[in-house]
C-alpha cells in the first residue's frame, strides 16, 4: 500500500509547478526526488515508484515548467537558471514536508543535466544530499539532427520562443511495444523545444563537462548501450573524469533510452535499489558517509 499526494509548489517567478509524491505505509527510510526529461512528465516513473515504495522509500517528482501539468510555454525556458532554481525550490519544498529525511536526487535525460548543474552550482546545498543518480544523462551527442540544432542557435537571439519538433525518434524510447503504444497515447507528452531551450541546454552541458573536476557527491550513472536519444559516450567520459572515488556507471547492452520502462527495467531497478541501500546514512561502513568525510569542505 502507498499513499499518493499531488499539488503544486512555487517555482521561479511564482509559477505554480505541479508535483506528486508517493509514500510507504510506515516509516520513510529515504526520499528519491526525480527530474524528468524533455517532453516528458512526472507520471513516467511508475516502475520506480512501485519498486521502491515497499522498500520504505518515498518518491517525489514534479513537472518541469512547460511540461506535463505545469504552466509555461511547451518546451520553452528563458534561461537555464529557471530549471535550476525550480529544482532548488522543489528540494526546499520536500524538506518542509519531510524534515530530516535523507534525499537522493535522480535526473533522467535532460533532467540529468538539470540535476548535475544544480549540484555543481550549489555544492554547499547539494552536500546535504545522500547521492545523485543520472539515468541516460544527456552529456554528449543527442539524437537531434545538426540542422535543427543550427536553427536553434540562429533563432535563439532573435526569436527565442520559436519551437520546433525535436524530431527525437519515439521508437528509440523502449524495446517494449506496450510502452511505445502507451507513449503514443500519452496526452501530457510533447515533442517541442524552443530555440532558446536548445542553446541554453548546449551551453549548460558544456559548463557541466567543464566543471566535472569539482564533483563531490556519490554518483550513479545508468545508461542503455543502444540509447540513440542520448548517446552513452558522454556519460562515460564524465564518469571517468569524476575524481570522487564513490562513483559507479552501469551500461546495459542493447537497452534503450527510457531505462525505467525498457525490457530489462527490473534489473535496472535492482541496481538502483542496491546503490541506494549502500548510501543510506546509517550504513557508514559501506561508503555512504565515509565517502563524504574524505571531503571535509563538501
Amino acid at each position: 500500500m502507498s499513499h499518493h499526494k499531488e499539488g503544486t509548489f512555487q517555482g521561479v517567478g511564482k509559477l505554480e509547478l505541479y508535483y506528486q509524491s508517493w509514500y510507504p505505509e510506515g516509516k520513510v527510510k529515504a526520499i528519491l526526488a526525480i527530474v524528468h526529461g524533455l517532453g516528458a512528465h512526472s507520471d513516467r516513473y511508475d516502475n520506480v515508484t512501485q519498486h521502491l515504495i515497499p522498500k520504505e522509500y518515498a518518491v517525489y517528482s514534479f513537472d518541469l515548467r512547460g511540461h506535463g501539468r505545469s504552466p509555461g510555454q511547451q518546451g520553452h525556458i528563458n534561461s537555464w537558471s529557471e530549471f535550476r532554481e525550480d529544482l532548488r525550490a522543489f528540494l526546499e519544498f520536500i524538506k518542509t514536508q519531510q524534515p530530516g529525511s535523507p534525499i537522493f536526487l535522480l535526473g533522467h535525460s535532460l533532467g540529468s543535466v538539470i540535476v548535475l548543474d544544480y549540484t555543481l552550482r550549489y555544492p554547499q546545498e547539494a552536500s546535504a544530499l545522500q547521492g545523485v543518480i543520472t539515468l541516460a544523462p544527456a552529456l554528449g551527442k543527442v539524437g537531434v539532427s545538426k540542422i535543427r540544432l543550427l536553427i536553434g542557435k540562429l533563432l535563439s537571439r532573435v526569436w527565442p520562443r520559436f519551437t520546433l519538433n525535436t524530431g527525437l525518434d519515439v521508437s528509440a524510447a523502449s524495446r517494449d511495444e506496450k510502452i511505445l503504444a502507451a507513449y503514443a497515447q500519452d496526452s501530457l507528452r510533447h515533442t517541442r523545444a524552443s530555440a532558446r531551450l536548445a542553446t541554453e541546454f548546449l551551453t549548460t552541458v558544456d559548463w557541466v563537462n567543464a566543471h566535472v573536476a569539482d564533483w563531490q557527491l556519490p554518483l550513479l550513472i545508468l545508461h542503455g548501450g543502444a540509447d540513440r536519444v542520448t548517446l552513452p559516450e558522454g556519460g562515460k567520459i564524465f564518469c571517468q573524469r569524476v575524481s570522487c572515488p564513490d562513483k559507479l556507471r552501469i551500461e546495459y547492452p542493447g537497452a534503450y533510452h527510457e531505462l525505467q520502462n525498457d525490457l530489462n527495467y527490473q534489473e535496472v531497478l535492482a541496481d538502483l535499489e542496491n546503490w541506494l541501500e549502500r548510501h543510506l546514512p546509517c550504513q557508514t561502513a559501506l561508503g555512504g558517509e565515509s565517502a563524504k568525510s574524505e571531503f571535509p569542505g563538501s
